[in-house]
């Protein structure tokens, strides 16, 4: 059998909505008599085991391999005529039910966070102080992802200030964060949204090293004339402050005038 090619099935982030699966009850019939099917099956079978009109079934068959629940194959013909068409379930686990990736930082926010000693899971208010060892490990996360995801310069171009900031402004935007271009080189970035915010707001003692690290990490990479000091949590009511450091420019020193020695005439 040849198998014609579709689409992978993607993995969804949609912990809140209980919909997710996005299956009527229709369409999960056709799935569940593939999945108990032996062989693959064309559409005229399934459709006699449901008893509906084998369009309706067509239909449904479409969807579920656009969605990647289903791979459609080309069955090899015993003798003249076209290949026939017919239909397997994916193989694994379903790909289209909810995803609850913000249950598991909580869960693993919240032992991070936990008082010492106490493995037990707490609210974000019994949460202890980290450690500096620890908001330093958390930021050292952070710039590695930060290197990671920033996007360099060409090797022969030499970054400046505000190249740097150009590229860590897109890599921010990139991640969610909406951030306000600097209108002044002395201005911080404002971060007028946050891809974590309610993690954020629960645990914002390791998520707001962790953004830090972010930012550093991206322009250690760059090799920038410029860094990431400092981060200032909510610190206006509709946005964060990433506040950066450039180079002072150099002056250059006016020549020294020589002064005449006691007893020295000045030249004239």
């Amino acid at each position: 059998m040849a198998r014609a090619a579709g689409p992978a099935p993607s993995p969804r982030d949609d912990a809140t909505d209980p919909g997710a699966a996005g299956l009527t009850p229709r369409r999960r019939a056709v799935l569940d008599v593939l999945r108990a099917a032996a062989a693959p099956q064309g559409v005229v079978e399934v459709a006699e085991r449901l008893a509906v009109h084998p369009n309706t079934v067509r239909f449904h068959l479409d969807a579920l391999v656009a969605d990647g629940h289903v791979e459609r194959i080309l069955e090899e013909p015993s003798g003249p005529g076209r290949p026939r068409t017919v239909y397997a379930a994916r193989g694994g686990m379903d790909r289209g039910g909810a995803r609850s990736y913000r249950l598991l930082a909580r869960m693993l926010l919240s032992h991070l966070a936990a008082p010492a000693g106490n493995g037990d899971a707490g609210s974000a208010a019994d949460a202890r102080e980290p450690s500096r060892a620890e908001t330093a490990a958390v930021t050292a996360t952070g710039r590695g992802w930060g290197r990671h995801l920033v996007e360099r310069l060409p090797p022969s171009r030499k970054p400046t200030a505000d190249d740097a900031v150009e590229r860590l402004t897109a890599m921010l935007a990139d991640l969610g964060f909406d951030p306000e271009p600097q209108a002044a080189a002395a201005d911080p970035i404002r971060l007028r949204h946050c891809p974590f915010l309610e993690l954020a707001e629960e645990y914002g003692r390791i998520v707001c090293p962790l953004h830090l690290g972010l930012m550093q990490g991206a322009l250690a990479e760059l090799g920038a004339p410029v860094a990431a000091t400092r981060l200032e949590p909510f610190a206006e009511p509709g946005a964060c402050l990433a506040h950066l450091t450039r180079p002072t420019p150099r002056r250059e020193r006016s020549p020294e005038r020589s002064t005449p020695s006691d007893g020295e005439t000045p030249q004239r």
